[in-house]
């Protein structure tokens, strides 16, 4: 039994609370959205948005998608291409409604507003692939909610369930981690619900053509997505105290102080919540493990338990008395307002205020961008960086893409799809330095006639800038093109193959002999 409220007083407060907190976390939002210079991983993304396709390199198409319909409607700003981030937690709000309305409509808003009281949800205007991912991860888990909800398998539970698997072949054309949702309704339907197996079943069939884009764009790509995070992103991977316990507290700083201690002080009601709410429970449980067995390999990141993140408050919100409800939504309102009131000043600061403190380099070169470009940019050279989101930064700034000059890392290797670095046989490059320590020249110097160092201040930092002359395809081919296939191409025999775009620049054939 949900313990009783008082329905009299309760739903005008939590109205104004809910107005009041959607109203200004959303100006926040759009603050941080206009105010804030695009970011190296945003940047990478909006080339998505310029050359929208069936994948990319990283990760399935969908968020260059929205940003290409984005550039499409509102046009460069950076606030046009943040839009969708922006705008979530409002579209993730409206879906823990209706979701939840069916069970209990004040609960259902107390679940809304202690979401939207997060600090994430006021801060966060910076878009990735774990937009879309959150977006239609939380569409398919209401529209599941909604189905198990319904008594009779009825014309409507069944579209229900139907709908809950279009939306989550829609997240895994986001994310690879859609995988989790899935597998958490995997164990959902064979712990609790067998006898509707035929509801999983028509979730996979509906979520199908979602995974089949994907593996046919991976055959004609070289398996880009599955080199890189099956194999070539894992390749360091090592066991660390560090991981799981930095994990820990991820979760912690996301939960709250508030919702820790009012967690654990009514542990017994969010039991018994749980067992009520299974399928809730679960889409709160299996994530968090998934993450924390991949934790004792890996950092995991803040952004990757985002799309499980709104169950937490589902389940305190069908749990705790409404004076614990009241008490957990101030304790996250003063937690909330702390992080905001640092960022409303550190708004107001300028850049040259931060001269001499840690990541002033990466300061000017996302708030001094056009003027850093305007000193090392000439006629009659080619522009190109040394790293992928610096580069990526500089050709949204420029309005045209800056290619990455040398092997890169592991991930962000879209120039490996894009760039025909044969048409730049014979130009005179200028490749700026991202570490911002004067480059040993030996490394440029078999691609090039000549090269020689240059370095520009900005804002009282030193860029460095490697000039070379009369760039030698043949020689990069060779030697950079051939350590990127020795290291990033080795893809099994046993996986079919129609196309590979960086192959075929670098040997001319579909697979290149090993």
């Amino acid at each position: 039994m949900l313990p009783a409220f008082d329905t009299d007083a309760a739903p005008g407060r939590l109205t104004r609370w809910l107005l009041f907190t959607a109203i200004a976390s959303l100006a926040l939002r759009f603050w941080i959205a206009h105010a804030l210079p695009i970011t190296g991983d945003e940047a990478f993304f909006y080339w998505w948005g310029v050359y929208p396709d069936w994948g990319y390199y990283d990760h399935p198409p969908m968020v260059g998608w929205l940003i290409w319909l984005m550039r499409t409607l509102f046009g460069e700003a950076s606030w046009a291409i943040r839009l969708p981030v922006v705008l979530l937690p409002l579209a993730v709000g409206a879906t823990l409604w209706w979701a939840l309305k069916p069970l209990n409509r004040e609960r259902a808003a107390w679940a809304v507003l202690l979401f939207w009281l997060a600090p994430v949800n006021w801060l966060n205007s910076l878009i990735t692939t774990d937009t879309p991912l959150i977006f239609w991860s939380l569409l398919s888990a209401g529209a599941l909610l909604r189905a198990e909800g319904r008594n009779t398998l009825d014309g409507r539970t069944w579209r229900l369930y139907a709908l809950a698997g279009v939306f989550i072949g829609c997240a895994f054309l986001s994310k690879y981690f859609s995988v989790v949702l899935g597998l958490s309704y995997l164990v959902y339907f064979a712990a609790f619900r067998r006898e509707r197996w035929l509801g999983l079943l028509l979730i996979v069939l509906c979520a199908l053509p979602g995974p089949l884009i994907n593996l046919w764009w991976n055959m004609g790509h070289g398996w880009s997505n599955i080199m890189f995070n099956a194999i070539n992103r894992n390749q360091d991977a090592s066991f660390a105290w560090s991981h799981p316990l930095s994990y820990l507290g991820m979760l912690a700083y996301l939960l709250t102080p508030a919702v820790l201690w009012l967690g654990f002080k009514h542990r017994a009601a969010l039991r018994d919540t749980a067992r009520q709410q299974r399928l809730v429970a679960v889409l709160i449980v299996v994530p968090l493990l998934f993450f924390a067995v991949l934790s004792l390999k890996k950092t995991v990141g803040l952004h990757w338990v985002l799309a499980f993140y709104p169950f937490v408050f589902v389940l305190l919100a069908f749990a705790l008395p409404q004076a614990a409800l009241k008490s957990c939504a101030k304790g996250m309102a003063w937690f909330t307002a702390l992080h905001v009131l640092a960022v409303v000043a550190i708004g107001f600061t300028h850049v040259e205020q931060w001269q001499g403190k840690p990541r002033y380099y990466s300061m000017v070169r996302s708030f001094k961008t056009a003027e850093l470009l305007a000193q090392v940019r000439t006629p009659d050279s080619v522009l190109m960086a040394d790293a992928y989101a610096p580069a990526a930064a500089y050709g949204y700034t420029l309005g045209q893409y800056v290619p990455v000059f040398g092997p890169g890392k592991f991930h962000a290797r879209q120039d490996d799809l894009l760039v025909d670095y044969s048409i730049y046989d014979g130009k005179t490059v200028r490749i700026i330095v991202s570490d911002g320590e004067p480059p040993p020249l030996d490394g440029y110097r078999p691609y090039f006639d000549s090269v020689q160092p240059l370095s520009f201040v900005q804002n009282g930092v030193t860029f460095h800038v490697v000039e070379g002359r009369n760039f030698k395809y043949e020689a990069y081919r060779q030697g950079v093109l051939g350590e990127i296939f020795q290291r990033y191409y080795a893809i099994p025999e046993w996986l079919p193959m129609t196309g590979c775009p960086f192959c075929v620049r670098y040997c001319g054939e579909v697979r290149c002999p090993r």
